[in-house]
């Protein structure tokens, strides 16, 4: 089994990588911001309370996106790996989801990591605003607020997985197909 963190700021292009890994590794994709709008629209307890926090550009509380998380694991149990896309978010959740896999027999192989620069960011955000229609892509005080979120309570999550020896920064410019061969490569050195 192969269980795979694909990490970045947001607009670093993890969702359109974490589809193309899932296709060539037969990996489930586990995105919490697809399950997050999947709840908003559908007005669940959930997804009320994860909109208050998204529409400030905020995190959703460890524990909730916890208990989402292993209800996607357990909803899904036979399968040759997963890919978390959006989730571990800070080293509390990393901690939570090894406790979650090891009681499954299983770790995290590695994170891959998203490479982008800020500018660059932005205007992928502006571009999938118009495309998709994400308020949240459209506003730049949302925008800059959730870079800011990401580097200020996400990034610690390079150190945790640097110390365990699972960090691996890809660049992350250039053409989707471009950065695709790259995680590739990555997650195939570790598959040899």
């Amino acid at each position: 089994m192969i269980n795979i963190v694909i990490f970045g700021p947001p607009g670093a292009g993890k969702g359109t990588q974490a589809i193309k890994l899932v296709d060539k590794y037969n990996l489930f994709h586990i995105s919490t911001g697809d399950v997050f709008r999947k709840n908003m629209k559908e007005q669940t307890e959930l997804g009320v309370l994860a909109q208050s926090y998204i529409n400030k550009g905020e995190l959703v509380p460890d524990e909730v996106t916890i208990k989402m998380l292993i209800s996607e694991i357990e909803s899904n149990t036979n399968v040759e790996g997963y890919i978390f896309d959006g989730f571990p978010r800070t080293t509390p959740q990393a901690e939570a989801l090894d406790k979650i896999l090891a009681e499954r027999g299983t770790s995290i192989n590695m994170c891959l990591a998203l490479d982008v620069e800020e500018e660059e960011l932005k205007e992928r955000l502006r571009k999938r605003a118009l495309d998709s229609g994400r308020a949240d892509d459209a506003n730049p005080e949302v925008i800059q607020n959730r870079i800011k979120v990401y580097l200020e309570e996400t990034s610690p999550l390079k150190a945790y997985y640097a110390n365990q020896d699972k960090f691996v920064k890809i660049n992350g410019h250039g053409s989707i197909d471009d950065i695709t061969a790259r995680l590739f490569e990555s997650i195939d050195s570790i598959l040899a």
